[in-house]
């Protein structure tokens, strides 16, 4: 093998492994994200049903409600919507 193609064999290997390297560190990186991502969700989730059981406690029953939503839309549409019992909706 010449010389140059040598280099040629040199670079190739070494962008190779620069790929290699940049992939392995960004998967870490996102995985890293996913991880805080789960983290806000389970703080999200946390802070809703702390309100839900505020307005059960006051007398606010999300569930009726969701209930009559279910049976207005019903009535408006003829059948079940996909969205149904959201509650961003009851709110």
């Amino acid at each position: 093998m010449s010389k140059e193609a040598e280099k040629h064999a040199d670079k190739m290997e070494v962008n190779k492994d620069e790929q290699i390297g940049f992939h392995k560190g960004a998967l870490a990186t996102l995985a890293k994200e996913r991880e805080e991502m789960a983290k806000i969700v389970t703080i999200v989730d946390q802070l809703m049903q702390m309100h839900i059981k505020a307005l059960k406690d006051l007398g606010v029953d999300l569930e009726a409600k969701a209930k009559e939503m279910m049976d207005k839309q019903k009535h408006h549409k003829g059948g079940a919507s996909n969205d149904k019992g959201k509650l961003d909706e009851l709110l």
